[in-house]
């Protein structure tokens, strides 16, 4: 699939669309958190500067077709609570990785779950990829117990450059 905008997706309360420079300041909070960025192999963000170079780094990803990032908001509010994310694009394989970050505030209201059911929608159904990876820290017992629930496999194979990271896989869940 050939993008230069991805599509909006949309839940009971949410709504995922393309990232925007509008949302540096959410983007700082959310790379500049240490609580939030704990597992993640990542320099912490220093300035909405640096937000918004991230921002511009996305969408060109996203127009080279190898990327696809979304912001995630509350339907009724203009306030960003999190990001999700596609990437490794395989079109070959059938199979692309997946990573998301939500506020710490947004935790345990079932937030990323949903994101995630829709997320998967496009995947399976849209881009009908056959496959879904992803990759976290042994100690990010919240992500684990994420994919978990949505029946993500601990895969065998293992990350060789950081040991404490573990690899996750999902096969198409709206097959029969």
């Amino acid at each position: 699939m050939n993008i230069n905008t991805i599509p909006i997706l949309k839940t009971e309360r949410l709504i995922l669309k393309q990232i925007s420079t509008e949302d540096a300041q959410a983007i700082f909070d959310l790379r500049s958190d240490p609580e939030i960025n704990e597992f993640l192999d990542r320099k912490l963000c220093e300035t909405t500067e640096e937000a918004k170079n991230f921002i511009n780094i996305i969408n060109e990803n996203i127009k080279k077709s190898t990327t696809y990032y979304w912001s995630i908001f509350f339907t009724n509010t203009e306030l960003l609570v999190g990001t999700i994310c596609l990437f490794n694009i395989c079109n070959k394989k059938k199979e692309c990785e997946i990573g998301f970050e939500l506020l710490m505030k947004y935790h345990k209201q079932g937030i990323m779950q949903e994101c995630l059911l829709e997320v998967f929608k496009f995947v399976f159904q849209t881009l009908k990829y056959k496959k879904i990876i992803a990759i976290t820290h042994s100690e990010n017992q919240n992500s684990i117990k994420l994919l978990l629930k949505f029946n993500f496999k601990k895969s065998k194979d293992k990350v060789y450059e950081n040991n404490h990271l573990s690899i996750y896989t999902l096969k198409n869940i709206f097959d029969n």
